[in-house]
């Protein structure tokens, strides 16, 4: 199934290096409508909007709920080049998507598996069906070649 994912990781990937030329931490998303066109994309925005929210995700995510005219995103799917953090994994549970895919992991802050699994916790009224490391080490260098720019 995760072949299914590969071009739309392209389009995020497309989100993230866009984030990483406006200098900001190369990160993107796009969310697919449930037929799998691309709905929303986001790309980090925390250093330019001034803003700690700003993140690739939960920016996608407002724009979906925008397009549809609804906070409930049944049947969409989530994709991000990095695991999600608490923030935008809560985002994905309380958006109700059906699917969650990102590409590299985050042993520091993600919080699909890595370091917390909020996605998974059996305490929340949804879970959203994951998968992992899809293009992942495409999206980790996208990740990597900014760090050792800006080090």
């Amino acid at each position: 199934m995760s072949s299914d994912f590969i071009e739309a990781m392209g389009w995020a990937l497309d989100e993230a290096r866009a984030a990483g030329s406006a200098d900001e931490i190369p990160v993107g998303a796009v969310v697919l409508d449930p037929a799998g066109a691309v709905l929303a994309v986001g790309r980090n925005e925390r250093a330019s909007a001034h803003d700690p929210t700003a993140h690739a995700e939960v920016l996608a995510l407002r724009r979906a709920g925008a397009a549809l005219g609804d906070w409930q995103l049944g049947g969409c799917t989530l994709v991000v080049t990095l695991e999600p953090c608490t923030m935008c994994a809560g985002a994905a549970v309380l958006s109700r998507v059906q699917r969650l895919v990102f590409g590299a992991w985050d042993p520091k802050a993600g919080a699909v598996g890595s370091l917390w699994d909020v996605v998974r916790d059996r305490r929340l009224n949804h879970r959203p069906e994951v998968f992992a490391g899809v293009r992942g080490e495409e999206c980790a260098n996208v990740l990597l070649q900014f760090f050792a720019r800006h080090r």
